[in-house]
């Protein structure tokens, strides 16, 4: 198993409150790592229909089978146990007895704020960074890197083939999750919709476009962009604006959760194909993002992860805000340093200098070629190295009395 990085955040919330909530997207590997980490817990999965069953019809004899401290897994089949968990909790006072699993958010954000507020701790895990797979001595080339994603099934062994992993994810996320929501009739043309989304990831979010290509209204567009947030398939990313600017474009951008899913969503099934493909260079952007985001997520920090884009054709692909101050990123396929890759970064300081962290650099390239710490008041980053410019270095503050 790969060691994950956000295990040490899981085991001392498990301390400190008495369940923690561990989302993420269906196989990103939340079951294995809370069996491995409380491998003395007993478990119960909620995929598995008499264990359902009972969950739904017996709590109190649910709970004799599959006593705390207990694993539940799959919690959005039975989210009403929750309702159980609450009073449990309040009648015994003990910290970490529950480790809760849910791989999608739409029945469950109403029963968590309900039932669990104030005795649960929420994290959110996502499929395996680029550093988890370096400490495992992977490290792949750029292109095959985008095909194949960061889900734990393609790495357990050699010879998977990734189009072929993805088909059946995405089957198996229509099939599971978005039929049982009900909160989508055709199947069919939402699955048109994911692949029209993802030819725009990277893009801001046009419902309206979107819609007219489907046929169906904006409003629904609006409503299945949610489920897939929801369901950790995609992620949005929003604009950096200060209150007094009014020509700064407002509208957030979208990014697939997984690389290796918007390319299969893209048919695009090998390296080859990935090296000419026309949206290479924003599934390479996606794939910076979503670093950055895992970075963040594992080592406990807020996301504040923002995009910068004005009226006029400024804009900064990736801007992360620390305290009062932004760190900015330009993010680029290449290999080779480029002063055009600057320019952008040169415009936001003169307009914002007040709000940009100029202390040691002005910026950072991340692309694909070789580390330069600085060179003419930038740096430059490969890729492999996204999560060591975007983790938690500060120690987070405690209240000692």
């Amino acid at each position: 198993m790969i060691t994950r990085k956000i295990a040490n955040k899981i085991t001392e919330l498990a301390g400190m409150y008495y369940s923690v909530c561990l989302f993420g997207p269906r196989q990103c590997g939340k079951t294995t790592l809370a069996k491995t980490l409380f491998p003395m817990y007993s478990y119960a999965n909620l995929e598995d229909m008499d264990t359902r069953s009972l969950a739904k019809n017996d709590p109190k004899e649910f709970f004799t089978r599959f006593p705390e401290p207990v694993i539940i897994d799959e919690i959005q089949r039975v989210p009403e146990l929750l309702s159980t968990v609450q009073v449990r909790i309040d009648e015994n006072h003990k910290k970490g007895q529950y480790i809760i699993t849910g791989s999608q958010q739409i029945p469950l954000k109403s029963s968590v704020a309900q039932s669990l507020a104030g005795r649960t701790a929420i994290v959110q895990m996502q499929s395996l960074s680029l550093s988890e797979l370096k400490d495992a001595d992977i490290e792949l080339e750029r292109d095959t890197q985008l095909i194949s994603g960061g889900m734990p099934y393609l790495y357990a062994e050699k010879g998977n083939n990734p189009f072929e992993y993805y088909k059946n994810y995405v089957a198996t996320y229509l099939e599971r999750d978005i039929a049982q929501v009900g909160a989508v009739q055709d199947l069919m043309r939402f699955e048109k919709f994911m692949r029209l989304l993802a030819g725009r990831t990277g893009q801001l979010v046009n419902n309206s476009s979107i819609a007219n290509e489907i046929g169906v209204s904006s409003v629904t567009i609006g409503s299945w962009l949610s489920i897939l947030e929801a369901s950790h398939i995609v992620c949005i990313l929003h604009p950096w604006y200060t209150n007094r600017t009014s020509q700064v474009v407002k509208t957030p951008k979208v990014y697939f959760c997984d690389t290796g899913l918007a390319s299969y969503l893209l048919g695009i099934e090998n390296p080859a194909q990935m090296q000419r493909d026309p949206l290479l260079e924003n599934l390479f952007e996606n794939l910076v993002i979503t670093e950055a985001l895992k970075a963040r997520l594992n080592s406990g920090a807020e996301p504040d992860l923002y995009f910068f884009r004005n009226s006029k054709g400024l804009e900064v692909d990736l801007i992360l805000k620390k305290g009062n101050k932004l760190r900015l990123f330009e993010i680029k396929s290449g290999k080779s340093l480029n002063d055009e890759f600057t320019k952008n970064m040169d415009r936001f300081i003169a307009q914002y200098s007040n709000f940009v962290d100029t202390a040691e650099i002005k910026g950072t390239v991340i692309y694909s070629g070789e580390d330069y710490p600085s060179y003419k008041d930038f740096s430059y980053a490969n890729f492999h190295h996204t999560e060591s410019l975007f983790e938690r270095t500060e120690e987070p503050f405690v209240l000692n009395f």
